[in-house]
This record gives structure tokens, C-alpha cells and sequence, in this order.
């Protein structure tokens, strides 16, 4: 079974940084994109930042020039610098990977359960 095993979430002040990270573990053949989701109370999810096999990055228009996502291919990881913390960056930061659990199988979307980010003014 393939798990997703995020760290690195809490309490900060405005202004503030964070850094998370997230680790795919399991039997896996390959990895495509990583990324970070978030949701606060009463809103949808929404893509924060991805990391395409690539090398693309993709970012929210909120989150630009604050966060940067990075990646360690060798450790199957992906992590989010956050800095310039905001209130409203308030949410549930949720790890995603598109994953590859068989030699030539399909890739799989795979999910974190989450780590909370609270931003105090």
C-alpha cells in the first residue's frame, strides 16, 4: 500500500514561515506530479503548488512569491516553503502524487490525510 505521510504544519504569526514536507512510501514504479492542496472551513479544495516529473512548477495566484514547492526524487518527497504566512492561508495542507504501482501500470491519484495550518494576526 502507498501512503503519503505529511509533517511540518502548526501555529505562526503573521509574517511568519513554515516549511512542510511530505514522503511517499509503499512499492512504487514512479512518480508524476506532487503537490499540496489546501482547505479551510466551509471552502473547496484548492491546488496550492505542483511539481510536475518535469520540472514544472505550478503555483496558486495567492500563494506566488511566498511559497516554493521543491522536490527529492530520490526520496520519493516533496516539500512547501512557506513564507510571508497569512491569515487567510488558514487550512488543511493536503499532500496529492500521481503514482505508479506496477511496472507498467496507470498512474494512481494518491492523497495525504492532511496537516493543519493555523496563521494568527
Amino acid at each position: 500500500q502507498v501512503q503519503l505521510v505529511e509533517s511540518g504544519g502548526g501555529l505562526v504569526q503573521a509574517g511568519g514561515s513554515l516549511r512542510l514536507s511530505c514522503a511517499a512510501s509503499g512499492i512504487i514504479f514512479g512518480i508524476d506530479t506532487m503537490g499540496w492542496f489546501r482547505q479551510a472551513p466551509g471552502k473547496q479544495r484548492e491546488l496550492v503548488a505542483s511539481f510536475s516529473s518535469f520540472g514544472t512548477t505550478n503555483y496558486a495566484d495567492s500563494v506566488k512569491g511566498r511559497f516554493a514547492i521543491s522536490r527529492d526524487n530520490a526520496k520519493n518527497a516533496v516539500f512547501l516553503q512557506m513564507n510571508s504566512l497569512r491569515p487567510e492561508d488558514t487550512a488543511v495542507y493536503i499532500c496529492n502524487a500521481m503514482i505508479k504501482v506496477q511496472p507498467r501500470g496507470s498512474l494512481y491519484n494518491y492523497w495525504g490525510q492532511g496537516t493543519q495550518v493555523t496563521v494568527s494576526s
